[in-house]
């Protein structure tokens, strides 16, 4: 009689369930720093699927980009090996609203991610579904899955996106579903909301997708991509030599009117999806329902590839029948014979509130236990991604000893959007923007690598060359602002370029420095007026990043000063803690609703405290006494 050996699977540090991008952020940053990983999809086809917009970045979404790379993470990279076209938004306004955005090839985006995850060591992968949670004493074990296997793990990343308990609604039809043509994924909101976790439900949609051949692209507006583009990564990435374009066109009053004979069968409208969707992105039948005064908006036509036809319509998201939206597309200008690879729809799925959440993107329940992404209740693949990152590394660090990894508000949009989640919490799919950032001159998307890069070398994150490379750009960055200090021209060389510009003549000597804080000049346009500068600063080696780095540090020196001297003063709130086990009712003259607040949020720090809705100065006040300030 044979003895057959049962199979015994290899334990892991760290488990990360789902390959979306906040899954795959969170495998490479623990493994790169040392973990050795499980990464759990259900189709091993869909690892970093752009499930929504074949784009990365836009208004403050492409500052996190920037972040996620200075620190080490990879969608930066993946994104400029994969873009069709680049734009950097906001250039009329002040460098602090610059975001830099890419449209980009969808499939070949998810191949670059899958290549640069198989190249990580530490990353072991299996197509499978996790069922449920192990767990004991408080404390993470591993995962079950539906296949009856089990992996041991001492930390895991929850990134379910929108899989959990999902639903698709296209008209009256809907069926269950993570992503067009794709299962949901069931068992592991049951599980934890026996566990004591409070769960809640939002919907999110897409537009259809169309066949470009389809198209009159001659009664559209052409959006060319920069004529000298940037990119994300401060690697060596490549330059986008050759770019395709987008098109703008608009819907218009008969559009509408077509859109609205399929209310009634709007799943939207007759109150079969209960979540709430993303305020900022809302579908058509939203916007023509919510700004009802308006005749026509705007739609942007995306292509999803260098090799394809295929079109995304950003801008006319819909849950509507099909037939309700394939008539109303054929009304708009331009579409008149527009062929539909596929409707748009709407899915509703679980997220967990994320005040449940230690800033670390730790639960608060299970230790070992983090939630990343779409599971917090944030929409965006930007959002998802600095999620993964943070929770990766946080997970890393939490297994080997080491001290977390938290971004404050004044350092990083990253920081903003983790305090903001798990101190305010969210009932709405939360998006990041520019308003949101009180330091936004201080965290711009230039100087994302001086901000970041050394905390990402310090942890083993970010690469020498890296770190090398920041040390440069700051050096550089000083040697343009000293020569320009210390370089003048005289009224005679410079009068007659002035008045050229459309500002005032000098009367003596004046140095660059001080001229460049005009409004009116740029360094580019003095550098070519005057032939001694240029020279000086090719003789030094003057990059543009180093140029870019100076103009902005001199023209904005009083907005940077002032932000900066307020930012130490709210972060001196940040170092004054809260212990976890502080019982808040016991506290005199605390506002009952402060009470209810802090004893649900448990804020960390009084700085923490200060954000939470309800809590007022004065209650600031008494819990500052209280601890002794």
């Amino acid at each position: 009689m044979f003895h057959v050996e049962q199979m015994k699977y290899p334990d892991y540090d760290v488990i990360v369930v789902g390959a979306g991008h906040a899954g795959c952020e969170a495998a490479a940053a623990a493994a790169n720093m040392g973990s050795k990983v499980l990464l759990i999809t259900m189709n091993m086809q869909n690892i970093a699927q752009m499930s929504c917009n074949p784009a990365m970045g836009g208004i403050a979404k492409g500052q996190i980009v920037r972040e996620i790379d200075a620190l080490g993470g990879y969608s930066g990279i993946v994104s400029d090996r994969s873009s069709i076209q680049f734009r950097m938004l906001n250039r009329s306004k002040g460098p602090a609203m610059w975001s830099p955005r890419a449209q980009n090839d969808r499939m070949l985006f998810a191949a670059e991610w899958r290549k640069m995850l198989e190249q990580t060591p530490n990353v072991d992968f299996i197509q499978d579904t996790v069922s449920s949670l192990s767990h004991a004493n408080g404390k993470i074990t591993g995962v079950h899955t539906s296949m009856g296997l089990s992996y041991k793990a001492k930390a895991v990343v929850l990134t379910n996106g929108t899989f959990l308990n999902g639903i698709i609604h296209i008209g009256e039809k809907q069926f269950g579903g993570g992503r067009s043509g794709e299962k949901a994924s069931t068992g592991i909101t049951e599980q934890l909301v026996a566990l004591g976790f409070e769960s809640g439900r939002m919907k999110t949609g897409t537009p259809p997708r169309l066949d470009g051949r389809s198209l009159d692209y001659s009664k559209m507006e052409e959006q060319l991509g920069d004529e000298n583009p940037s990119k994300f990564s401060y690697t060596n990435t490549p330059k986008l030599v050759n770019q395709k374009s987008c098109f703008m066109a608009y819907t218009n009053e008969k559009v509408h009117e077509i859109l609205r004979t399929g209310f009634e069968q709007s799943p939207m409208f007759n109150g079969r999806i209960q979540g709430l969707g993303p305020r900022y992105c809302p579908s058509i039948e939203d916007k023509i329902t919510r700004f009802s005064e308006r005749d026509r908006h705007q739609l942007f036509v995306e292509p999803e590839g260098w090799d394809t036809v295929e079109i995304y319509l950003n801008g006319f998201s819909s849950s509507l029948p099909e037939d309700v939206q394939y008539r109303a597309l054929r009304s708009i200008e331009g579409f008149e014979n527009v062929k539909m690879f596929r409707p748009g729809y709407a899915i509703e799925y679980d997220y967990f509130p994320p005040i449940q959440l230690n800033h670390t993107l730790e639960t608060k329940l299970i230790e070992g236990l983090y939630f990343a992404g779409q599971i917090n209740g944030t929409t965006g693949y930007e959002e998802a991604a600095c999620q993964g990152l943070i929770a990766g590394i946080n997970a890393h660090q939490k297994i080997n000893d080491l001290k977390p990894v938290i971004l404050g508000r004044s350092e990083a949009y990253i920081g903003v959007l983790i305090d903001d989640l798990i101190t305010k919490g969210t009932d709405e799919p939360y998006r990041m923007f520019t308003s949101r950032a009180e330091f936004r001159t201080l965290l711009r998307q230039d100087n994302a690598d001086i901000r970041l890069t050394p905390l990402g070398y310090e942890i083993g994150l970010a690469s020498k060359e890296r770190m090398d490379n920041v040390n440069a750009k700051v050096i550089g960055n000083q040697l343009v602002i000293d020569l320009l200090k210390k370089t003048s021209v005289t009224p005679e060389e410079a009068n007659p370029w002035l008045e050229t510009v459309g500002t005032d003549p000098i009367r003596q000597k004046a140095r660059f420095h001080n001229l460049l804080g005009r409004p009116q000049i740029t360094l580019k346009a003095m550098i070519l007026a005057f032939t001694n500068l240029a020279n000086k600063l090719t003789e030094m080696g003057a990059t543009d990043e180093f140029l870019e780095q100076a103009e902005i540090n001199i023209k904005y020196e009083g907005y940077i000063e002032k932000e900066s001297e307020l930012a130490e003063k709210v972060n001196r709130l940040e170092y004054i803690s809260i212990t976890d086990d502080l019982d808040f009712t016991i506290i005199n003259s605390l506002s009952s609703e402060a009470i209810q607040k802090l004893t649900k949020i448990r804020p960390r720090t009084l700085g923490q405290a200060s954000r939470i809705s309800g809590v007022t100065p004065s209650d600031l006040s008494v819990l500052m006494v209280y601890l002794g300030r």
